[in-house]
């Protein structure tokens, strides 16, 4: 059998690495590593090779990692992390013949087409039109959002950086709620709002308003909150839903999403109890004149624990991925 080549999908904390055989997008010997036990990312892929036994002549010479921060430069600087190398010098470090380096959400487009359909779940049910773009976006550290087209020969990603647009209120609360955001940061994205942080703060902005001190400090808490019966933490997580849905809707329309919306990323598939009686769909839909062009489009929760691995097998030798 021909050797395996070396997949990644490296965030802040940790270095989720496996090996994939040529023709495949399954990874196997897939092993999670702290970031911060390594100097670098040569170092944790030589302990992850060391570790599975892919050493000597057995060492994969072709490999695609993707990296949850900015990749279009030689040099790659980790946003949350102490990571920071040149792409040639890590070619040469584990001698490939082959070195791809994409981005984390690039690699969550890629890996979408490539998910089992028992790993997504319906949120809202239309028609997928299969020669269209589909859009992925996620709310974690921060908010992905990214596209996949079918090309005639390959998937094409559609890298953006659509979670930094401006997050545009839709009624007096929101507009509220943006006021208080604005005292601690210059601007208001959508990522301020969507992602762990961002919940937490809507929480503590829905206490503001109510006249109560917050009693919450972190974002796991307000889920926890939530689930007991805290009533401003079950508004800040419907709120949270309900921007999601508006933030969705809206991409949807810029990205002529035909082909569906998948939402990824560390946070929803924590709330899937929570989506039937959120303002998710209602959100996504309520786009005026073009309410009937966004209702009949899917929305799924992918809870597919390695989407991230799966593109990066996929960009491995996709022609539309350099």
């Amino acid at each position: 059998m021909s050797l395996p080549a070396l997949i990644g999908d490296i965030g802040g904390t940790n270095a989720r690495l496996a090996l994939v055989y040529p023709g495949e997008v399954t990874p196997h010997d897939i092993i999670n590593l702290p970031c911060a036990d390594y100097p670098g990312v040569v170092e944790a892929v030589q302990d992850y090779l060391n570790r599975v036994g892919a050493v000597g002549q057995n060492a994969p010479q072709e490999a695609c990692l993707a990296f949850a921060c900015p990749v279009h430069a030689e040099r790659v600087k980790m946003t949350n992390n102490h990571w920071d190398f040149l792409k040639s010098d890590v070619q040469q470090a584990l001698n490939l013949s082959l070195f791809k380096v994409i981005n984390d959400f690039t690699a969550q487009a890629l890996g979408v087409p490539h998910v089992a359909a028992k790993d997504l779940v319906e949120v809202q049910p239309g028609t997928s039109q299969a020669h269209a773009t589909r859009l992925i976006i996620g709310p974690g550290t921060g908010l992905g959002v990214a596209g996949v087209f079918p090309g005639q020969h390959a998937w094409i990603p559609l890298p953006t950086e659509g979670g930094h647009v401006t997050f545009a209120p839709t009624d007096d609360t929101e507009r509220a709620i943006v006021d208080i955001f604005k005292q601690h940061h210059a601007r208001v994205s959508v990522e301020r709002v969507l992602c762990g942080q961002g919940l937490l703060e809507l929480y503590q902005a829905h206490c503001r308003l109510a006249g109560i001190a917050p009693q919450l400090n972190h974002p796991a808490d307000v889920t926890d909150a939530a689930k007991q019966g805290d009533e401003l933490a079950i508004a800040a997580l419907l709120r949270f839903l309900k921007i999601l849905g508006d933030v969705c809707g809206d991409a949807t329309l810029t990205m002529g999403a035909r082909g569906g919306v998948y939402l990824c990323g560390g946070i929803v598939p924590r709330l899937l109890d929570w989506l039937p009686n959120s303002e998710l769909c209602s959100a996504f839909t309520n786009k005026g004149r073009m309410n009937i062009y966004n209702a009949d489009i899917p929305i799924w929760v992918v809870t597919a624990p390695w989407t991230g691995l799966l593109g990066a097998a996929e960009a491995l030798h996709n022609e539309e991925v350099y």
